[in-house]
């Protein structure tokens, strides 16, 4: 950023040129350098946001000031780097400094992994951020450019309007329909807050969440009169049916978060159709598209479904139903957010946690349209999986479905916590608050409660030694990665100004680099050594064979099975060894096409001699229906618990008669034991914020940071042993 009336350093200013007193004066200069320009300004504020991050949750002023920081930090280093006006002394110092901030920034961020995001090269500069940037450089006395004054730092595109495309059917729509016009009385009226005017309300409702409930499920109260018609020959289970009465009474906002298996599918299309919201968007992952439109022809056999596939040559726009992928939505966000649809549906609607990403932007931006122009739509947020590493996945989805905006609730929601009589300094007014937001229509039932008789389900795990060449050479890189962060760990402490010292194990430092570590090989593309992603991939290639074995004993005596994998070659030696084994298979891939996907997923139910179905973890993790085999085989390890949860419910869910066990293949005395340990510790925070539980939630940091904390710790902890 080019700036004018920077400061410059060079040169003996007071013309001494030696002896004590020129020393002194040159000291005096020292200090007083010290305490100009940027640099004291960054580091104050950077101590604000470490503060405010050891008391508790950093709030939104506090996210706006750490992103700022980052920023100008990384501003001023550049300019620092290249300045030619200033010793390579002061250089030196300088950069010694911005480092100082650089070490708070990463402890803040282990404590508050969320803060990750707001350092991405493409994340989203807001304008209060934009404002205290100017406000800072205005404090350190640097003048900025006129251009600067008034031009906005580029904010993450809406859409890319070359990529915009309007099928052809969808533009016979529009010229057959010239006079059709918007109903805005939906549109969004003034909030009047009164006794609430002026708090910060939306990290005090995502903090209702987050205490135990009592023992209370986050569901709405339903209609008990639940005397809803299926379509002939389908059977709609009573806390499906409730739904749909809910929505034929009037209700038009669901977060409809059912654990996995409970058919949120057909709740939401028999819902539409009671609310008579068609034309309705569906927007889905693109590897449920098909089976969306098998649903519609099931569920609502009297509407028509068109599913858009890419440039959507073979849309049908006047189609009842319109189902698109995330993927594509960027080249038909244009003429969707126009086309009249009076509902909008987004499946596995934790895809669009994170807001600054294009998918979440494109999905908002429908969303506003449709209220602005269609009175009372109906808005409906399908996850089974709506809270996968912190509170904050809810806000997304609470934008989407109308509750708040970027900065407050808005008009239906403010009237209900107004209703409470309460403010956040009323201890309170969090289970009111959270009573208020479930009122607005989130909808959460577990299968023990609604669904007896689907039987039970157990993850089992099952310890592999890994032996041989291959075994050795996996458990030498494991040591290599921890010698490695040791040398990083000892450097760091070796190199710390503030002078403090610590008794044993310096947890905090641990955890930073552990932080640096994953930054390092996620970041800037490090692929030097080994890290914590390449070991659990060679583990997962060391454990395929295995795993495979045992799936194929499965087979042959328990019947059908379900063999997941991560990756692309764990699924190719199963494959292989099924096959030498004289077992038939059928592959489930994220690089099929629609139509070889669903092939092969009809084979395995339909064929009784196809007894596996070897599937991706993140291609078939979602939308499949797979009851027909009661055993599941983990083959490799996800990252979140949630990934994990979805493959085992595409199994355990309605329709199956078994027991369903899921067989988790963990590799013995690896970082693989540590990761499934942190896979489990993850699992309450659903629980606790949706289901009434008290279960105690570990931190929101990932899991992938947490295991190079646990391995760094052990190395330590073994070292001091040897001591």
């Amino acid at each position: 950023m080019a700036r004018g009336g920077q400061r410059q350093h060079g040169g003996n200013r007071n013309g001494q040129s030696g002896g004590s007193g020129g020393q002194s004066a040159r000291q005096r200069r020292g200090r007083e350098l010290d305490n100009e320009g940027i640099i004291p300004i960054l580091a104050r504020a950077v101590r604000e946001v470490e503060g405010a991050a050891q008391r508790g949750k950093i709030k939104p002023s506090s996210r706006t000031k750490f992103q700022v920081v980052a920023l100008l930090a990384r501003e001023e280093r550049t300019r620092v780097k290249t300045d030619p006006d200033i010793s390579e002394g002061q250089r030196a110092d300088q950069l010694k400094r911005l480092d100082g901030i650089g070490t708070i920034l990463a402890k803040t961020t282990a404590r508050d992994t969320s803060l990750l995001s707001l350092l991405a090269e493409d994340a989203v500069v807001s304008e209060a951020a934009r404002e205290l940037k100017r406000e800072m450089l205005g404090f350190a006395g640097v003048e900025l450019a006129p251009e600067e004054e008034v031009a906005a730092e580029p904010v993450a595109s809406t859409f890319d309007v070359e990529r915009q495309v309007v099928p052809r059917s969808v533009l016979s729509h529009q010229l057959a329909n010239p006079f059709l016009r918007p109903d805005f009385s939906g549109a969004t009226r003034p909030t009047h807050a009164r006794q609430l005017a002026g708090w910060e309300l939306i990290e005090p409702l995502l903090e209702s969440f987050e205490r135990a409930a009592g023992g209370a499920v986050s569901c709405m109260t339903l209609p008990e009169d639940s005397s809803v018609k299926a379509p002939a020959g389908l059977e709609l289970m009573h806390h499906q049916a409730q739904v749909v009465a809910a929505a034929a009474a009037g209700h038009r906002t669901f977060l409809l978060a059912d654990e996995p298996g409970l058919g949120k599918t057909a709740q939401a299309l028999l819902a539409a159709q009671a609310a008579d919201a068609f034309p309705l968007l569906v927007v889905v992952p693109s590897v449920v598209k098909t089976n969306w439109a098998r649903e519609v022809n099931l569920w609502t056999p009297h509407r028509t479904a068109t599913v858009v596939h890419g440039n959507g040559h073979d849309v049908d726009g006047y189609a009842d139903i319109v189902i698109v992928n995330y993927e594509i939505l960027d080249r038909h966000v244009g003429w969707m957010r126009h086309h009249g649809f009076r509902g909008m549906v987004v499946d596995e609607a934790h895809f669009i946690k994170n807001k600054n990403s294009q998918r979440s932007q494109h999905v908002l931006q429908i969303a506003d349209s449709i209220r602005l122009r269609t009175a009372r739509p109906l808005m409906t947020a399908l996850t089974g999986t709506p809270l996968i590493n912190d509170i904050d996945d809810f806000r997304a989805i609470w934008q989407f479905l109308g509750w708040i905006d970027e900065k407050k609730p808005l008009p239906p929601l403010i009237d209900r916590l107004e209703d409470t009589g309460l403010t956040p300094i009323d201890p309170p007014f969090y289970p009111a608050a959270r009573a208020a937001v479930i009122d607005m229509g989130i909808v959460r039932r577990r299968k023990v409660d609604v669904a007896s008789d689907i039987p039970a389900r157990r993850v089992a795990d099952l310890p592999v030694e890994l032996e041989g060449e291959v075994g050795r050479s996996i458990r030498e890189a494991e040591r290599e990665l921890a010698r490695r962060l040791v040398e990083r760990y000892e450097m760091a402490l070796a190199t710390r100004r503030t002078g403090v010292t610590t008794e044993g194990i310096d947890h905090d430092l641990v955890r930073r680099v552990a932080t640096w570590e994953r930054e390092d090989t996620t970041g800037s593309g490090k692929s030097d050594g080994e890290n914590v992603f390449t070991m659990m991939r060679r583990i997962g290639q060391a454990k395929a064979g295995l795993a495979a074995d045992y799936a194929a004993q499965l087979a042959r005596n328990v019947g059908k099975v379900v063999f997941f994998a991560k990756h692309v070659d764990v699924m190719d030696q199963a494959e292989e060894l099924f096959a030498k084994r004289g077992i038939k298979s059928a592959s489930v891939r994220g690089d099929q096409s629609p139509k070889t996907r669903q092939a092969n997923i009809d084979a395995f139910v339909n064929d009784p001699d196809v007894a596996i179905a070897v599937c991706s973890l993140t291609a078939a993790g979602v939308g499949l229906n797979l009851q027909v085999a009661s055993n599941v085989v983990l083959a490799e390890l996800s990252w979140t618990d949630a990934e994990q949860t979805q493959a085992i419910d595409r199994v355990h869910r309605i329709g199956q008669d078994q027991p369903v066990t899921a067989w988790r293949v963990i590799a013995a005395q690896t970082v693989d034991t540590k990761v499934a340990e942190l896979i489990d510790s993850k699992a309450g925070l659903a629980a606790r914020a949706l289901d009434g539980s008290d279960e105690e939630v570990g931190s929101s940091a990932d899991i992938q940071t947490e295991a190079l904390v646990g391995l760094l710790t052990d190395a330590l902890t073994a070292r001091a042993a040897r001591v």
